[in-house]
């Protein structure tokens, strides 16, 4: 099975200067663990929303809107592409992401499993 992982956070929860060293390394380590144990298949960070876009279409009309989302509270930070035997582990991989980043971070996974996967 493959799940998306959405990584969520609010901004301006987020400790000022972002993750420190110590994130990084345990970071490193786990994406490391996640590689060798076949389950990582992609992950990234993404750009700030100030270099973001959102087309919204409504009502037949499509409206391009250029960041910073002001009116978003919570963004979707990265992600995680994730293969995995079951919903169980997907979300176990999930939680052990989340505990790396510490109290001091706000954040949440949203985990998602690829349509057309059993």
């Amino acid at each position: 099975m493959r799940h998306l992982v959405l990584i969520r956070l609010d901004p301006s929860a987020a400790p000022e200067g972002g993750p420190d060293d110590q994130l990084m390394t345990d970071m490193n380590a786990l994406i490391e663990e996640m590689t060798k144990a076949g389950v990582l298949l992609d992950t990234a960070g993404l750009r700030p929303t100030e270099e973001g876009v959102r087309v919204r279409q409504s009502g037949g009309k499509q409206t391009v809107i250029d960041g910073p989302f002001t009116e978003s509270k919570e963004i979707i930070g990265g992600y995680c592409l994730l293969q995995t035997r079951s919903n169980e582990e997907a979300v176990e991989w999930a939680s052990r992401f989340l505990r790396v980043h510490g109290p001091e971070w706000e954040i949440e996974v949203e985990v998602r499993q690829l349509d057309g996967e059993s």
